[in-house]
């Protein structure tokens, strides 16, 4: 039986609940070949295929069997291309969830993600975000990564800084943890929630108590 029979907009469904289903369905029943039938049609006519083929290979990762999805990596980074936002915000957080397993592969996709980070929505930069700071908590990727982490964080939206901060303290180490603490304090005046002056305030005691 095709996978695409067993998609939400195959079955005349608007909600996503089908398609969160199937995954977990896939990741239990390890189906790798419907796992290729997703990717594959990830350029299929449809866009509404498209769109819940890009959803159940995110929510596979998310839910925990990235190594189901990891041998697409490539594929995922090529739509990082697309003018389709709906597959790029999809694809990075596939790539997201893969940096987990495989940084090495993905850290050969940087100048993918990089140039998605400059053009992409608000879900896109916040997976982008995550993989730069799993990559900078890893010693020999981090020279190239962690200027780059430190570029969004400077450059992102007041409401995302928190957040990204959050993400970002895997990647601090002795030798960052000046420039990363200076730059929090420099953010930190732009401010105007009381919740995020509390996670920016939390993240700096953090890192200030850390080894």
């Amino acid at each position: 039986m095709s996978v695409i029979k067993l998609l939400a907009s195959s079955l005349d469904r608007r909600d996503d609940n089908l398609n969160q289903e199937l995954a977990v369905k896939i990741i239990k029943s390890k189906q790798t070949e419907w796992i290729k039938e997703l990717v594959d049609n990830l350029e299929n006519d449809n866009k509404n295929i498209q769109s819940d083929c890009i959803k159940v290979l995110y929510e596979i990762g998310e839910r925990g069997a990235a190594g189901l999805i990891a041998p697409y990596y490539k594929e995922f980074g090529k739509i990082l291309k697309s003018r389709n936002n709906r597959l790029v915000w999809g694809a990075m957080t596939a790539l997201d969830t893969i940096t987990a397993i495989d940084p090495q592969n993905i850290s050969q996709l940087l100048p993918e993600i990089i140039e998605a980070l400059d053009e992409g929505s608000v879900i896109t930069v916040d997976h982008g975000v995550s993989i730069l700071a799993r990559l900078s908590s890893i010693s020999k990727y981090a020279k190239i990564t962690f200027p780059l982490l430190m570029k969004q964080l400077h450059r992102c939206p007041t409401k995302q800084l928190p957040m990204y901060a959050e993400k970002s303290v895997i990647a601090i180490t002795s030798s960052s943890k000046k420039q990363f603490l200076a730059l929090l304090k420099e953010r930190h005046s732009e401010l105007k929630n009381d919740s995020q002056i509390k996670r920016i305030e939390k993240v700096i005691k953090k890192i200030n108590n850390a080894a």
